[in-house]
């Protein structure tokens, strides 16, 4: 991981405290998160302390500081998945993974992460996983749904 953030680092080789959200996301692409080592090498390279960088990339609900499971679970909770049931949904979502929003399932097969809007109210509520959206979720949907990502990996 420290050369791959190395590797991204070189990238901006006069870089200033203006290029720090590109480098995150530039990091967060690569690796898919944001440690707590790469945001140290960050700091070091833009001579700002890691605390700073820490209070700006959290600022952001843009990043993450930990690494997302294979399916990254995105619940929409915009106005109109809000109207027609997107914390019932949430809550399912918790209890069925038994993890909470910002948190990978210990297998690391599941990441879940509260977003304000996908931008596809005709399907509220909706969650997408991976990219793949799925539509008028409900509570009993929902085994449904994570049953059939957990299929697709007994198949070789």
């Amino acid at each position: 991981m420290k050369s791959t953030v190395q590797e991204i680092l070189q990238e901006y080789p006069q870089a200033q405290r203006d290029s720090l959200i590109p480098i995150l996301q530039h990091v967060q692409e690569k690796i898919g998160f944001l440690s707590e080592e790469a945001v140290i090498e960050v700091g070091k390279h833009l001579h700002i302390p890691a605390s700073k960088i820490f209070g700006v990339a959290t600022f952001y609900n843009q990043f993450r500081f930990s690494q997302p499971g294979k399916y990254h679970i995105q619940v929409c909770r915009g106005t109109a998945c809000h109207v027609l049931g997107s914390a019932t949904v949430l809550d399912e979502i918790e209890k069925h993974l038994k993890i909470k929003a910002n948190q990978t399932t210990r297998d690391r097969l599941f990441s879940l992460e509260v977003v304000a809007c996908i931008g596809a109210c005709g399907l509220a509520p909706v969650i997408s996983i991976n990219g793949e959206f799925h539509a008028k979720v409900t509570t009993e949907s929902i085994k449904t749904i994570f049953d059939d990502y957990r299929n697709r990996e007994d198949k070789p």
